[in-house]
This record gives C-alpha cells, structure tokens and sequence, in this order.
C-alpha cells in the first residue's frame, strides 16, 4: 500500500471512528465494541484489503499501550492488591493455559503445540473494554486496580509463554528444566532493562527544560526499551511495564512542573486512545465472516475451553487469597469471570503463528471468532453485569465527598505551584500572598465540611460507609508507607529482624481490618 492509499485509509478510518464514538454514546455500547462492529464491512468499501499487521501491534502499539497504562498505575495501589494480581497473572494464566489446551486437544483433536499455541493466546485477557466502563460507571478502586493491574502483566506473561512454546517448536524438543531457566531469562532479564533504562530516563527527564522535549524523550523510552529488550532476547513487554511504572512514579514526581505534567498524561492518553481505535477497527477487517461460518463448532468449542478455563482458575485461586490477603468478594470475582474479553493482543498473536504449524489458518479462524464473540457478547452484556453485581453504588453523600477531596487536591496543588513559581522568581511576593490566600480560603472550607462529614455518627449518614471505606483507603496508605519504613530500617541495619518482624505482622493485622475501597 503507497503513502496515498495509506493516507485515504487512514481518513476514512478515523471519519469511521467519529461516527462510532458518536453512535456508541447515544446507544449506550461500549466504544471498542462498536469500533469491532463497524470495521466488519470496510474491506467491502475499499478498492484494496488492509488488516491488522501484528508487526506493527507488537513492535509500536503494544509499547504505547504497556507504557501508557504503566505510567498512570500508582505503585502504592499496586502494591498493596499485588498478591491477587500476581496470582492470576502468573500462576492463572499458566493454570487457564494448561486447562485450555486439554479440552483444545481432546475436543477438536488437535496436536499439543497447536493447542498450546492458541491456549496461551486465548489465556490472555485484554481488559481495556472493562477499563472503559469503569470509566463511566465507578467501581471500587482494589478492583480497578486488580483488573489493570493484571491487565498490565497478562499481556507480557502472553508474549513471554508465547516465546517459549515458538522456541519448543523450533527445536523440536525442550527439557523442563530448560523451559524454567528460559523462562526465568526472558522475564527477569526484561525486568533489569526495565530498571536500568527507566532509572536512567530519570535524571535526563529533570534536566529537559520545556514539556515536547519531555514527550519526545517518553516516546523513545518507550519504543526503545521494547526493541532492547527484543534485541537482547528478553521479554520487550516486560521492560517496558517496568520502565513505565518507574518513570510514572519517580520521573513525574521529581520537580516536573504541572504543565508539563498535564502535556504528557494527556499525550499518552490520545495516543492510547488512537492506538485502541485503529486496533480494534482493524479486528473488524481482519475477520472473515464466511471463514467464521465454516469453523462455528470449533469456535464455539474454543470459547467454552477459555471460559472454562477461566473459571477453574479466578474462583480458587480468589478464594485462597483469603489466608495471604484481603478477602476479595464473591461479586468482584464474578466480573473478573465474566469481564475474560479477547481482543488485539490475541490477534496479533495469532497472525504472527509460524506459517508451517499445521493447520495455521484454521487456528487463526478459532482465535478471530473468540475475539469477535467475546468482543460483541461480553462487551454489550459488560455495563449491566457492573450494574447487576451492585457494583456502582455511588451514594450523594460519597458524591459529596468526592467532590470535596477534588477541592481540597486542586487548592493543595495550585498553592504548590505557586510556591514553585514564587521561587522561581516570576511571581512577585504580593501577588503571590494574595493568590494563596484565595485557594487557603478555598481549601480551609473543604477541610471543615470533611471533618464534619468524617466525625458523624454512622445512623446520621446514610452514605458512612462510604465515608468510612475512604478513610479506610487513606489508613491503607498510611500503614503501607510505616511497613515500607520499617523495611528500609531492617534493610540498612539500623533496626533489628526480630523488631520489624513483629511490627510488619502487627501492620498486617490492622491492614486486613479495613474495609475495601
């Protein structure tokens, strides 16, 4: 395709894409899943086919989308739900895999690295149809932070299992031990570029004075850490969610001003949002419905295999968190079920099968139908499963308070630039005790109406439990920075084992107490 067609592709995709955003609001639909709907004629209106090429998704997409969602993960929040995520990110996707594979082989007789293939593809859960519903309807913020962050370590564990099972391929035989030391090298070695290059970023990000400078460096952060880590032969993905969260959590903090701030996340957001909508446009031209027709019973067959396998693997593995963690309930458990949706990943996965694995075109027919079923049918039925659950309640007491938090964040901040400002020598001192002391005014009230809000007693609020899971999340943050201190303590020796240890089981005790946010 020349630079011309590519051009007027490119126009009528994005014209297309208004035209769904426009549609999906008024009929209430997620936007992906419009997006899915309406690329299934294009390759009909157009004088040449174009798809989705997974060269392109996994080399400069997928890096945009790893990199966005790891700046804007809040490693605190992380932290404190990294056991659950864990769990369904390492040990899940392996149990699922493993699960998919068997009912794979044995119901459409398939041999073991074919079905390995496509288990491992329709393992991964590509969450950012659930992500936009969020958007829209609240959820608990643990929950949220469960699905992005296994969202944000499933699509390496993907790559990385994909990996390995193209290497057993290749050679034709790969012992166990083997498998666990190349496993080991891909996901450890893509942690260390992550660090190395994330930590490096850091220090040239504080000495870049104007914000496009700032966005160019990002960019190049990164594309270049995936291709790294490729080059290296580690896992690309798995440097960049770990340069990513690094840059996201230290490089914005340290002496970034706010415009330069606002330049970047609202940068990467656009550009997120532009990666999501050329992808999933071209899942709808990718999918042949008469190829789709022809293989419906092995389709059909695929999807009860990954649903089944994401069953035996969200409800034990949720249920046993209990004796390390915060219970996490029945209902979340439910909508990390029900919320199992396909999308690019799995695509690109799919096209990039080694083309002498038997059977390749079928097996790329088995993964577009379970990307279009679980697309179309859990993408509609997503937004009423939240409100179903109860997921949303969303009382006018917590609306209030939420409103006052804004309040208060917005006037701290504003009152932190302007000292930034002041110091800098661009405001002169009078104009800036006026203008702080209008935002004290502003946020002394916000203080007040929380306290009292805080301090009632819970048969005067009908909302207090609301109030009370807030407070809760602050507590939350509070005795994780004391456990994170006492760490460090131990670390450098200044206190002893037998000291912390006790103190951290302490912490621990109070951390289960508290309520879910």
């Amino acid at each position: 395709m020349d630079v011309t067609q590519l051009v007027k592709v490119s126009i009528i995709l994005l014209l297309l894409a208004t035209g769904v955003a426009l549609l999906s609001r008024r009929l209430r639909i997620p936007y992906v899943t419009g997006l899915v709907l309406a690329g299934l004629p294009i390759t009909e209106l157009l004088s040449r086919p174009i798809g989705l090429n997974p060269t392109l998704v996994l080399n400069l997409f997928l890096p945009i989308l790893i990199f966005e969602a790891g700046i804007n993960t809040d490693v605190s929040r992380l932290r404190s739900t990294f056991k659950p995520i864990a769990l369904l990110a390492g040990p899940g996707a392996v149990l699922s895999s493993g699960i998919i594979a068997v009912l794979l082989k044995f119901g459409l007789g398939l041999s073991w690295i074919p079905a390995l293939f496509v288990a491992v593809i329709l393992a991964n859960t590509d969450t950012v149809s659930m992500i936009a519903v969020f958007k829209d309807i609240p959820v608990p913020s643990r929950l949220s932070t469960i699905v992005e962050g296994e969202t944000l370590f499933n699509d390496a564990a993907a790559l990385v299992s994909f990996n390995l099972i193209l290497q057993v391929y290749s050679t034709g035989s790969i012992t166990f031990i083997e498998g666990i030391q190349q496993l080991l090298f891909i996901s450890l070695g893509g942690c260390l570029v992550g660090l190395v290059l994330g930590y490096l970023s850091i220090p040239v990000f504080a000495r870049l004075d104007d914000a496009l400078s700032s966005l160019l460096l990002t960019v190049a952060v990164a594309l270049g850490t995936f291709q790294v880590g490729q080059f290296l032969g580690v896992s690309g993905a798995v440097a960049v969610v770990v340069a990513g969260l690094i840059f996201g959590n230290l490089g914005l903090s340290r002496n970034t001003s706010a415009s330069s701030r606002i330049t970047l996340l609202s940068f990467w957001e656009y550009a997120s949002f532009t990666v999501n909508t050329f992808i999933f446009l071209l899942i709808g031209v990718e999918i042949n419905l008469v190829m789709l027709w022809k293989t419906l019973p092995a389709i059909l067959l695929a999807v009860l295999a990954y649903q089944v396998g994401r069953v035996l693997t969200v409800y034990p593995l949720l249920a046993g968190v209990r004796w390390i963690d915060r219970p996490i309930p029945l209902r979340w458990q439910h909508l990390l079920f029900l919320g199992n949706i396909k999308g690019s990943l799995s695509m690109a996965l799919a096209l990039s099968l080694p083309t002498t694995l038997p059977g390749r075109e079928v097996l790329i027919a088995i993964v577009f139908g379970c990307v279009l079923v679980s697309l179309v049918g859990q993408g509609l039925s997503l937004p009423w499963v939240v409100k179903r659950l109860k997921l949303s309640n969303f009382s006018e007491a917590q609306q209030q308070v939420e409103e006052l938090q804004a309040q208060l964040m917005t006037g701290k901040a504003a009152q932190d630039e302007l000292d930034s400002l002041l110091k800098s020598g661009v405001l002169p001192k009078a104009v800036y005790e006026e203008m702080r002391s209008a935002y004290q005014v502003r946020i002394a009230g916000a203080e007040k109406t929380l306290r009292e809000l805080y301090n009632r007693r819970p048969d005067e609020v009908e909302g207090r439990s609301g109030n009370s899971s807030k407070l809760d999340a602050i507590r939350r943050r509070l005795l994780l920075a004391e456990k994170g201190a006492l760490n460090e303590a131990m670390r450098k020796r200044i206190l002893s084992e037998e000291i912390v240890r006790g103190r951290i089981q302490n912490l621990d005790e109070q951390l289960l107490k508290l309520e879910d946010d």
